[in-house]
């Protein structure tokens, strides 16, 4: 029964709470006009991406209305949007390519439950791992890679491929073979409005004037270009993706993939969302929740699996948004625009919608945090850059490891930098000339100072023996951060090695952490035994003059030495 009351309290917890539909009702006003904002600016994205993810501009659409209302309702941010991006057309792209529409649709619900699944778990809470300098390369990769893909689209081309670059070549190339330079011209115009008027007015809605005077003029003057055609109703009634069963086991690695992207791409959106609002934090795991059920229930209207979107959620916080009532206002206004505008929308051409999304990749890449990456960090520029080209070449989950394999390797060089053992004069201020040149010349102390890991003890712990007649080595510990097995295995070989050759071995400040896996290896025994182990360095000193006179060595002459 304890199992079954604490799983009811997490499912709970997951689940929408009364707080948030009394937070709609209390100031329905601003979120509305942030809701109708978010629309203008959602509507040639969602077309856009639904173009670039290969299933067509209506399951944009479709996808921007449905998972914009379902990850409102379950999600755990109150000024969240979401909606299809550039990023997950990246991954759909070769998906949609091997297994069509239906594989697509079957990715999406499958990636919905993984997101279920990682939100029971509490698995968002380990997203706040990734380096920046990861999502920074991740982030220009996908800007890449979605430039790529519009290259044919803005020539007025037709390409296919599942590798961007070979894609925009070939688009190229075949377009110097027949030149035509209508599209060309539309997408240059619309990319240099969104890019210059936008930030002189980031409150007038560039590209959807833009994108709205394309079709008009396409439909007026009969220009010669490849249009989005005529939309799929958006209500269309719910159905399975058409795909066998057997066949899922296939799709598990790209579903994977999906999830993955939408609970990176999703949890990084809501980060930038609690930093633009005041007093609002975002719950993780809710989060996913709404992802997953965004992504559950999408594909059966037809929708390509969605995301949190950052530049969505950023328009909704600046227009005033306060509560989930924004995003529900921007998934009824689309769906209004889908019902009334259908037809106009249909002349949109592509190569507009391609110019839209070169604005879109222009703006993805924060020029001054990679400027400062770049030049203050060279090991984050190395992972930046290394992030960014496997994000090319490779799948996005392959790039995002291989970042973060190059980030740990970075951080661990860095830690390993902080640790060093110096030897460190001795306090012999209270001892008469005779012990005090006794222990000058026979005793010898090392500090150890900062980590003691796999990643430093091959460099921090040289043979101390430098000089023949030392008897008594002093290791300092107090300021020993921290001590992994392969640490403590040299250290203890250290030790082993000294006393091998005659050399008395004493030990101070040991930490109790440390003490028990140095009692592991066996090597505090014999210390103990001999009472080698002290809790300050002068009870050790003292130690080791009482030991040297025991020995009966003498201080050599100042001639002599």
């Amino acid at each position: 029964m304890s199992a079954l009351a604490a799983a009811r309290e997490r499912g709970g917890a997951l689940l929408p709470q009364r707080s948030d539909l009394a937070a709609m009702g209390r100031h329905p006003a601003p979120d509305i006009v942030a809701g109708l904002t978010v629309a203008v600016v959602a509507l040639p994205l969602a077309l856009a991406f639904g173009i670039a993810s290969g299933l067509g501009a209506g399951a944009g659409l479709t996808s921007a209305i449905v998972a914009g209302l379902v990850a409102a309702i379950f999600g755990g941010s109150h000024v969240q949007v979401s909606g299809p991006t550039g990023a997950m057309t990246v991954v759909l792209v070769p998906i949609a390519a091997a297994h069509g529409s239906s594989g697509v649709l079957a990715v999406g619900m499958l990636a919905g439950l993984i997101l279920l699944v990682l939100a029971w778990s509490g698995a968002a809470r380990a997203m706040r791992f990734v380096p920046l300098p990861v999502v920074e390369g991740f982030t220009i990769g996908i800007a890449a890679v979605i430039a790529l893909q519009q290259v044919p689209s803005a020539l007025g081309v037709v390409a296919d491929g599942e590798r961007p670059a070979l894609v925009a070549f070939d688009a190229l190339t075949g377009w110097l073979s027949e030149p035509a330079v209508t599209a060309p011209l539309i997408a240059a115009l619309v990319t240099g409005a969104i890019l210059m008027l936008g930030g002189r007015w980031p409150r007038l809605p560039v590209a959807l004037v833009a994108v709205a005077v394309s079709a008009v003029a396409c439909r007026t003057l009969g220009l010669d270009v490849a249009r989005i055609g005529a939309l799929p109703s958006p209500l269309g009634a719910p159905a399975l993706p058409d795909i066998g069963l057997g066949h899922l086991s296939g799709l598990l690695p790209a579903a994977l993939a999906v999830a993955a992207l939408a609970a990176l791409e999703s949890l990084l959106s809501a980060s930038v969302a609690d930093a633009m609002s005041v007093g609002r934090r975002h719950d993780p795991d809710r989060e996913l929740v709404g992802q997953g059920m965004a992504n559950l229930v999408t594909p059966l209207f037809g929708g390509v699996p969605a995301t949190a979107a950052i530049a969505r959620t950023a328009v909704n916080v600046r227009a005033g948004a306060r509560s989930r009532l924004a995003a529900v206002t921007q998934s009824v206004a689309l769906l209004v625009v889908a019902l009334a505008a259908a037809q106009l929308v249909a002349w949109i051409p592509l190569a507009a919608l391609a110019g839209v999304l070169f604005a879109t990749t222009a703006r993805m890449v924060d020029i001054s945090s990679v400027r400062t990456m770049w030049r203050a960090a060279p090991g984050d520029a190395a992972v930046l850059g290394i992030t960014a080209a496997a994000t090319l070449a490779l799948d996005l989950v392959t790039a995002v490891l291989i970042g973060l394999g190059v980030a740990v390797v970075v951080a661990l060089r860095n830690y390993a930098r902080i640790s060093k053992v110096e030897e460190l004069p001795l306090d012999t201020s209270d001892h008469e000339d005779e012990e005090r040149a006794l222990l000058d010349r026979h005793v010898i102390a090392y500090r150890f100072d900062g980590p003691l890991f796999f990643a430093a003890s091959h460099a921090a712990l040289v043979d101390p023996t430098v000089r023949g007649d030392v008897r008594v080595v002093v290791f300092r510990l107090a300021h020993l951060t921290s001590l992994d097995t392969t640490g403590a295995a040299l250290l203890a070989d250290t030790i082993t090695t000294l006393e091998d050759r005659g050399v008395t071995v004493l030990l101070t400040g040991l930490q109790p952490d440390h003490e028990r896996m140095l009692d592991q290896l066996g090597v505090l025994d014999r210390l103990r035994h001999e009472e080698h182990v002290f809790a300050h360095t002068p009870d050790a000193i003292e130690h080791a003059l009482s030991h040297l006179k025991r020995d009966g060595v003498r201080p050599i002459p100042a001639r002599a030495a």
